[in-house]
């Protein structure tokens, strides 16, 4: 501190300042103080190209001077006429103190963001007419056209949900910003316009401050700046954004092309300015300013997932005078989906839905909507999940081919998969879709055994094949035969009549053994999910499972278990239903959430059903297990590890649980609330104690009016299904059960 004051003294004439350090990050900033007058004073380590980016501030520091209304810093040459000097491998300059009300210490009204809006693109104007070369050159993290360079501080991010959101950002800034690179204009910009920046009076910008950030960039890159911290202080996101892009537009017309990427680019400054604030947190753990925006752009990056990028594009660019195009009519999608598809495909809802994009727990549709999507399971760690989207990516890019040949992914992939499994499930086929692998898994029952009938449960469902719809008595028609299957009753212990599950488990294991008694010597094995998605999300009866699967080992048969709705961590407190259920099955099936919607399958089993499935034929499944399903899955496995999905499905779970049991003590047509994890259902009764079919209908529907998917299922359509995906977090669960309340209430 002596040795700057001997600098001041000597090469500005102070005779006894006062130096007050403030926060940074990298270099040094001192309120300078003496009799009465105020100077700011930048000490900054030497590096190359640091002369010329403050000649360059100086320049932007000269130009904005001359507008009217504003104040700037202005640099103190020295007494060698300089605008700074060099000392011990640091340069120093001396700059005028701007003194004033910083934006951070106002409310702000709309005028006030008028403002500011008409301010920044005062600022543009200035330096789309300044000479670049100074700084042309330079390339650092708070540059959004270099927003990439921040991946290597992603890792710095404690968080494993923020930190796959950023990187959801970084995936989305690669498709719809870097391809449109050179359409956008670029100027000098100051790069670093936050509420602590800018300086204010009577609800009106006055001033800046700090031109360190500066920049050559894209123009729109100021503009995205701005409004980024603007919107971590919004009620309104969309409202104050259209507010001060009409400022902006105002004084200098945006392009197009400028607006349509402002979404991303708003999204790309969140996402600098977390994971700056994670690297420099771990050098400075103490520091509060380098905290200082972390937890409203915490906040604003979750709520930017809320927003469809396209309702912000229109809202963008009807800010700035534009016209907007309409989407296309819900019967013209009809129109030519009837000419190409089947009625035999259905549509969900009564009023339809045209999706365009989706992230984690959010989907897009075409007219701007954003729906909380709690029931799609199958995008088990998030739509769009950005590792799991670059590893399909990458490895499409380098090879895609079959299990005839070596290659690392596939036993990557299944060694660490069967990791996850208890002896003796220690091999592993791979398929194409859990419906293959219901398929696979009966041939190999049925030529282990010998023999061919299957016990399954009524309102069971595992797939679309031939020999899967033969087990599933949910698809079962009418004039259908099936016989080969051999049908339980549906083990509904809820609504029954018995003291208790225990007594319920019995009942229902003794009619099993009936009909397996009755059909003795033919029995290949049997067939159940320990969770019934299609049955109502319903869980066995703890017992019930154990004695099914002991009476058919009493014949010889095999005990085969479908986890594809519910494995890989949904249920949270277990990572498999049949751990829930306290058995281990001789089958497992595992269908397309074990790679986030990819076309993939795989039947788990023992080394002596493996081996006798051997002295059959050769099985292929010509691309099961092909490199990019295994690269899908791996990518999966990793990502429910790595942002620790399966205990956050048992929190949230728990938690939405408890809001809807709240709802059940409050309304009797709600008869019953069960599941595990986030694989929940919600069973409604009518108030003449008929099952609650329309009701449920009813309330599906007016969910998705609110923009929340669900389904419904169950033998009288009468359980609401809640199984979203894993990110769904404790907010959602609030949306959800209020707008269920609100509903209840109305009707």
């Amino acid at each position: 501190m002596e040795s700057l004051k001997k600098y001041l003294h000597r090469h500005y004439g102070l005779k006894n300042p006062e130096l007050q350090l403030l926060e940074g990050y990298a270099d040094k900033t001192y309120k300078v103080t003496e009799e009465g007058g105020y100077w700011i004073l930048k000490v900054h380590p030497e590096r190359p190209g640091l002369a010329k980016q403050i000649t360059a501030e100086h320049n932007f520091m000269e130009a904005l001077g001359k507008l009217k209304n504003y104040h700037v810093p202005a640099h103190i040459k020295s007494a060698e006429n300089k605008i700074f000097i060099a000392a011990e491998n640091k340069l120093l300059r001396l700059l005028r103190f701007v003194p004033g009300q910083f934006m951070s210490e106002i409310s702000w009204s709309a005028a006030f963001l008028d403002s500011f809006g008409s301010f920044l693109a005062e600022v543009s104007k200035v330096g789309l007419e300044l000479d670049p070369s100074d700084i042309a050159a330079k390339r650092f993290h708070w540059d959004l056209q270099h927003l990439l360079m921040n991946k290597e501080y992603l890792k710095s991010v404690s968080e494993p949900g923020i930190r796959s959101r950023i990187d959801y950002f970084f995936l989305q800034y690669e498709l719809e910003v870097l391809p449109r690179a050179y359409e956008l204009r670029r100027a000098v910009i100051h790069n670093d316009t936050n509420e602590n920046n800018i300086l204010v009076a009577d609800q009106s910008v006055n001033g800046i401050i700090d031109f360190g950030d500066m920049c050559y960039s894209w123009l729109i890159n100021e503009l995205a700046v701005g409004l980024t911290y603007v919107l971590m202080r919004s009620d309104d996101l969309l409202k104050d954004a259209h507010t001060v892009i009409a400022a902006y537009n105002r004084i200098l017309p945006l392009q197009a092309s400028e607006l349509d990427v402002l979404y991303y680019l708003v999204a790309g400054r969140i996402c600098i300015s977390l994971c700056n604030s994670a690297q420099a947190s771990l050098k400075q753990p103490e520091s509060e300013y380098i905290r200082i925006s972390e937890i409203p752009a915490r906040k604003l990056l979750q709520a930017w997932l809320t927003i469809n990028p396209e309702q912000a594009r229109t809202v963008f660019r009807k800010a700035a005078g534009m016209e907007t195009s309409s989407p296309l009519a819900l019967s013209t999608y009809e129109k030519r989906r009837d000419r190409i598809l089947s009625k035999a495909y259905s549509l969900s809802y009564q009023q339809h839905i045209v999706m365009e994009k989706a992230a984690f727990q959010y989907m897009y549709g075409h007219k701007g909507e954003c729906f909380l999507d709690a029931y799609n399971n199958i995008m088990l760690v998030g739509h769009s999940h950005p590792e799991v989207a670059r590893a399909v990516s990458r490895q499409m890019g380098k090879l895609n081919t079959n299990t005839r040949y070596h290659y690392d992914q596939l036993l990557e992939y299944g060694e660490l998969l069967l990791s996850y499994f208890p002896e003796p499930l220690s091999k592993v086929f791979f398929v194409n879709s859990g419906s293959a692998a219901t398929d696979l898994a009966l041939r190999i029952a049925r030529f282990h055994t010998q023999k061919e009938k299957i016990l399954c449960l009524d309102q069971g469902y595992h797939g679309n094949t031939v020999a899967s719809i033969e087990v599933s008595p949910y698809k079962h028609s009418k004039q259908g035969v099936y016989p080969n299957a051999v049908i339980a009753p549906l083990p509904d212990w809820i609504n029954s009549d018995f003291e208790n599950e225990a007594a319920a488990a019995r009942y229902f294991a003794k009619a099993s053994r009936s009909l397996i008694a009755e059909n003795t010597g033919q029995m290949a094995g049997c067939i159940a999910e320990p969770i019934m998605g299609c049955g109502g999300q319903l869980p066995l009866p703890a017992g019930y499972l154990e004695a099914m699967y002991k009476a058919i080992r009493q014949e010889g048969g095999v005990c085969i278990c479908d986890e594809v709705q519910i494995g890989f961590g949904r249920l949270g407190h277990h990572r498999w239903g049949f751990e829930m259920m306290g058995v281990i099955p001789d089958i497992v099936i595992l269908g397309k959430p074990m790679g986030n919607g990819h076309p993939i399958g795989a039947v788990v089993t023992s080394p002596e059903l493996a081996a006798s499935f051997e002295q059959g034929p050769e099985f292929f499944s010509s691309f099961g297990g092909n490199p990019v399903s295994c690269a899908a899955g791996l990518a999966v496995l990793q990502a429910v590890k790595a942002e620790g999905l399966q205990e956050h499905a048992a929190e949230t779970g728990d938690f939405l649980m408890g809001l809807l049991r709240e709802i059940q003590a409050m309304d009797s047509r709600v008869s019953d609330v069960r599941g595990s994890g986030l694989f929940l259902g919600v069973e409604f009764t009518g108030k003449d104690g008929k099952p609650g079919t329309r009701l449920v209908s009813d309330l599906k529907n007016y969910l998705r009016q609110q923009h929340i998917l669900v389904g419904k299922d169950g033998p009288f359509n009468s359980v609401l299904k809640i199984k979203p995906p894993l990110p769904f977090n404790p907010q959602n669960c609030q949306t959800l059960t209020t707008e269920i309340r609100r509903f209840l209430k109305k009707t």
